[in-house]
């Protein structure tokens, strides 16, 4: 899988220009202005959007996009999978509770693209199925969600969530497991991750998307050094123990 290229720079007035190279068949399923349609979201700690321009690739074909936005208040977390726990405050923590909870609460015809692939039930049951056998895989909720919620796109000690190329429609739970399956490599982290988002991760489908999360750790394409192997193992014995019940 090869995801998109991107590029950023501070611009000389004080605010970030991003350029990105999307497949044409990207633009097709989505489009390609998800930091732009994001600026109408409310209630969510993210940067300001102010301007954006695309065009077409002359030879490949792909489209180029370039978006000015405003400076993020602090420095990202850490990498998109963290080996040691960020220290972060209580008060960070209920602002990503109130931006998810925003963020779910709001309405949109896009569908999220994690791992720029569109999220659908298919995904859903193929991704899971490739590693779980004979799991009901029904996704009852659907709601808005960011897409690629992981350490590296959002700021410490401020809060702010940044790349919003992937927002869309998607599966409850999805961000809260992203950031859970981000976490496994330190257990008091992803426990923390999962009492904060416990409304969401106790459902159903919050189950099915960290089963989800897990089976992509696990999966063919494992990395036998991966940290979160163990975790996400023992976590997914129980998740499906947990499913079949329900």
């Amino acid at each position: 899988m090869r995801k998109r290229r991107s590029v950023g720079a501070r611009t000389d007035r004080g605010t970030w220009v991003r350029i990105e190279r999307r497949g044409l068949d990207r633009i097709r399923v989505q489009g390609g202005d998800g930091t732009a349609s994001a600026d109408g979201l409310r209630g969510i700690a993210k940067p300001a959007w102010f301007a954006g321009v695309a065009w077409r690739d002359e030879v490949d074909p792909v489209v180029w996009r370039a978006d000015e936005t405003g400076l993020l208040p602090d420095a990202p977390v850490g990498s998109a999978v963290v080996a040691k726990g960020p220290q972060l405050s209580v008060e960070w923590w209920a602002s990503l509770n109130v931006s998810l909870d925003a963020l779910a609460a709001q309405h949109t015809n896009r569908i999220a693209t994690p791992d720029t692939e569109t999220v659908t039930q298919e995904l859903v049951t193929g991704t899971i199925r490739n590693v779980f056998a004979d799991v009901d895989t029904a996704v009852a909720d659907w709601r808005p969600a960011h897409g690629d919620l992981n350490w590296a796109n959002m700021t410490a000690p401020v809060l702010c969530l940044f790349d919003w190329e992937d927002w869309g429609m998607a599966p409850r739970g999805l961000d809260a497991a992203h950031l859970w399956g981000a976490s496994l490599a330190v257990s008091a982290l992803a426990d923390r991750v999962r009492r904060e988002r416990r409304h969401d991760l106790a459902s159903r489908d919050g189950k099915l998307m960290m089963l989800f999360v897990a089976a992509k750790i696990l999966g063919p394409y494992a990395d036998p050094e991966d940290p979160r192997l163990v975790p996400a193992r023992k976590m997914a014995e129980q998740l499906l123990q947990e499913l079949q019940v329900a």
